[in-house]
Order: C-alpha cells, then structure tokens, then sequence
C-alpha cells in the first residue's frame, strides 16, 4: 500500500502525544522510573493478547535466531536503556532542552539504516526530515515563562546532554535493529511482541538488582494511576510501539524517525486542553514548518 510505513509514523506519533499526556499525569504520582517498569510489562501483556486473538498462539514460531537477537537487541536498547536515558534526561536536563536534543534522533537513524542496512534516502527525503526536525527544533526551542518553566539541575547540564544523546541514540538504533529483525518474513506484531517482553525482562531485572521490586508493587496501589498507566500503555508502547515497526518497515528509517518526532508539535493541542496552557504564535508557526516537512516526506 503506498504511503503505509509514513501512515503508521503519523499514526504512532499521534498516539504518542496523547500517551505522553497520560504518562505525564501519571509520573506525577509514581515517578518516570517506577513507570516506565508497569507500563512496558502491561504493553507486552496487550501484545500477547492481541497476538493470541489473532494467530490463537501465545508466542511467534518460526523465527530466526538472528531475528530474535536483532529484536532482544533493540527491545533492550530502545525501549530499555533509550527510554529511562529519556526519563533521566527530562528530569536532568529538563523537558524543553531534552526534546531539542532528541530531535537529532531521524538524522541518528538514517545513519544507522544506510551503515547496517544500505539504506539511501532520495534529496527530497532529507531535505523533508530538516525541514521536519527544523520545525521540531523551533516549537521546543521557545523560551519558556517562569512559571512553566523547568530548571536545569545545578551541575548537571553535562550529564543530561549525555542523557538526551544516549536516548535520541538509542531509540533511533533500536527502530534500524527492530526493521532488520523483520526483514522480509516477519510481521510487526510478533516483532513487537518479541522486543517489548525484552524490554520489560531488562527493566525488572534491572530492578530486582537495584532492589526496588517491592517499592513498585506498593505503587500499583494508586487506583487513579492503574487508569492512567493502562491508558498510556495502550497508546504507547502497545499500539504506539507496534505501529512505529510497521512504519519502518514499510518505509526508510530516517523518514519513519522524523515525522514519529513530531510529537512535541501534536501535542499542542491537548496541553491546549489538558493542562489549560497558552500556545504562542512561535509554536503555531513551527507546526506549520513542521507540517511542510511531513507532506514533503509523502512525497519524495
């Protein structure tokens, strides 16, 4: 189907941003950290299920050893390291200055895609994807008003650049190794299945070794952040997740990258709504460029 891979980036980035929305009101009550340990669980549990429904198996067959390992890899690496990197940055470094940085994740991609897979993008393509992070880059890089504004930790700017690099890195590297785990014989659902239950291994491992296991289990106590958890999980790592790997498979990794950045830009209109903020003309004007740059990448 054309235009199917840049569909489902727009697709996931929608589901992003209003995922973002909920998994903002739930880091409130529990902390980014001891989120991102129920979400990713109760993403591979809906994988599952979905899977089950659909094929009436519980777990993929006939998949290549190479293809789970490009798969756990990038479970590991973007869902795992790449999200708490992004987390950690957000409290660091701050919102405003991480996405900024993060920003750089389609170019990262690119790179990836044209080293481990020979993927070349055509002039339009990249000219589409500066123009996208372009406008990514004008909306996040307004000055903020005090009040809404969100420091940077004293002494810390270094680490949280580190931080932000480490998460734009490690979500670009794991959407190349997720799209050489499918190939041409494995579907995005199974795919999805496989990296995201890798995921959550890792970042429970991760705690039981940090010794907090317990500590997350007390957090599921909140009734009003099981609902906010499930919500953002389902628009997510669940849905969101799966449909970001039919995105890069069905079309290049920069470009997949670039228009799913978008979600700073998307996301407008619900802080309009939820969180009751004033958008400025700066904003109304990078969502027009950013905009621009998505229709390009249609139509390169």
């Amino acid at each position: 189907m054309s235009f199917l891979g840049e569909f489902a980036a727009l697709g996931t980035a929608s589901l992003w941003a209003c995922g973002s929305i909920l998994f903002t009101l739930a880091s409130r009550l529990i902390g980014s950290y001891h989120l991102n340990k129920i979400r990713i669980p109760m993403a591979a549990l809906f994988l599952m299920v979905m899977f089950l429904i659909s094929t009436g198996q519980f777990w993929p067959g006939d998949v290549s050893n190479s293809a789970y390992i490009y798969l756990i890899a990038s479970g590991i690496i973007g869902l795992s390291l790449g999200d708490w990197c992004l987390f950690r940055a957000f409290v660091v470094l701050g919102t405003r200055l991480t996405l900024l940085i993060f920003a750089v994740s389609p170019i990262i991609a690119a790179i990836t895609a044209w080293v481990m897979l020979g993927e070349h993008l055509a002039i339009l393509s990249i000219i589409g994807i500066l123009i996208t992070i372009g406008g990514i880059w004008w909306v996040t890089a307004e000055r903020q008003p005090v009040n809404n504004s969100q420091p940077v930790q004293s002494g810390s700017k270094g680490l949280g650049i580190i931080l932000a690099i480490c998460a734009a890195a490690g979500q670009a590297i794991g959407l190349v190794l997720a799209k050489a785990g499918m190939a041409d014989t494995l579907s995005p659902l199974p795919a999805t299945l496989i990296r995201m239950t890798a995921a959550a291994g890792a970042v429970w491992l991760f705690g039981f070794f940090k010794g907090d296991t317990f500590v997350t289990f007390e957090k599921l106590k909140n009734h009003k952040l099981i609902f906010l958890a499930i919500g953002g999980s389902i628009c997510g790592p669940f849905l969101g997740v799966w449909l970001s790997l039919v995105a890069v498979k069905y079309t290049e990794a920069g470009v997949a990258m670039a228009i799913m950045g978008t979600v700073p830009v998307l996301v407008i209109p619900l802080v309009i709504i939820v969180f009751k903020e004033k958008v400025s003309f700066r904003a109304f004007i990078g969502a027009v460029i950013t905009a621009a740059g998505v229709a390009m990448l249609f139509l390169a």
